[in-house]
């Protein structure tokens, strides 16, 4: 399904398929990332004093900011394979 101009992702569609477009990725690699963008205010990181450690992420207003932007990144994603099957070369 195609979004309109107006419409947005919410995080369950933005997340739906997201395991095929991002490679398999190690713990260590993962929380570097996260550190990263948390140290760039992209997002904040909240730690829960508990057996086991429990670590929550949420976008900063920053990063809340970049919103728009990865909604017409995943519009483009969407429209993306249909452009791709019409410029495929016809075999007949």
């Amino acid at each position: 399904m195609l979004l309109g101009k107006h419409d947005h992702h919410t995080p369950v569609t933005a997340a739906t398929g997201i395991e095929g477009a991002i490679p398999a990725i190690s713990q260590k690699m993962l929380i570097q990332q996260l550190r990263q963008l948390e140290q760039d205010g992209i997002v904040a990181r909240i730690v829960h004093a508990q057996v086991p450690p429990k670590v929550e992420y949420h976008l900063t207003d920053l990063g809340q900011s970049l919103c728009p932007a990865f909604d017409e990144l995943l519009a483009w994603a969407e429209r993306r394979p249909l452009l791709k099957r019409e410029e495929a070369p016809s075999t007949a």
